[in-house]
């Protein structure tokens, strides 16, 4: 990534065109746009943007489309920026690679808290995975397989390990429930969200101040889970 992330914004509404430009080079981001899918993606192969904010609604392609497009070659980070909010279009996104997922009307503050994020788990991917996470008093040594609170090692069973380790490694983005099934006990399981539930119970139980009030592994309603690190 270089000293000046460049982004590029894929989002054919003129006006939300011009008020991120704005926005986003007064935080002194370089800043690219495009109106249509096919525009945004040969841009994307052509500048290599450190992020990429995608509308869903474009006139030649779908955003979701222009993801899976985007997934061919690059891990480049990916916020959809969009009016569709229901589940299963989130969902669709997010398996289909993207990052994470904003709906319109958006807060500034909470778009470049996400643009943040997106940039820091990217720089970290760049750079090699990081082995160590930490997350106030819970640090995770990715390495080691060893989680601890405090200097108090926490005893995690295989599957308890598993899913944290996933969470941890993937810090930041929004994993939807499929992902994490899929990734800690396999295709066959992937419809079996109860398994999180149950899961993400007891890992909150061991890790959390207050497992009621999750500071670090946090719900997204409906699509599944986000772990918060330190920065």
């Amino acid at each position: 990534m270089s000293n000046t992330p460049h982004i590029l914004i894929i989002d054919d509404e003129v006006q939300i065109q011009r008020a991120l430009r704005t926005i986003l080079t007064e935080k002194q981001f370089q800043v690219s746009t495009a109106s249509r899918g096919e525009d945004g993606l040969a841009l994307a192969a052509a500048n290599l943007p450190d992020l990429i904010i995608l509308d869903l609604g474009l006139p030649d392609m779908d955003g979701v489309e222009v993801c899976s497009r985007l997934r061919e070659w690059t891990q480049t980070p990916i916020i959809i920026l969009s009016v569709r909010d229901s589940e299963r279009q989130k969902v669709a996104a997010l398996d289909r690679g993207a990052d994470d997922y904003l709906t319109k009307p958006f807060s500034i503050e909470e778009l470049l808290a996400r643009v943040r994020v997106a940039l820091r788990h990217s720089a970290h991917m760049q750079g090699g995975q990081n082995k160590i996470v930490t997350a106030g008093p819970i640090t995770v040594d990715l390495a080691w397989h060893l989680v601890k609170r405090g200097e108090e090692e926490v005893k995690l069973t295989g599957t308890e390990y598993k899913l944290l380790a996933y969470l941890a490694s993937n810090r930041g983005r929004v994993l939807t429930h499929q992902s994490i099934l899929t990734h800690v006990w396999g295709p066959a399981d992937a419809d079996h969200t109860e398994y999180l539930r149950v899961y993400m119970r007891q890992l909150r139980k061991k890790l959390e101040s207050d497992p009621e009030r999750p500071q670090y592994i946090l719900t997204e309603p409906g699509i599944g889970y986000r772990f918060i690190a330190d920065e």
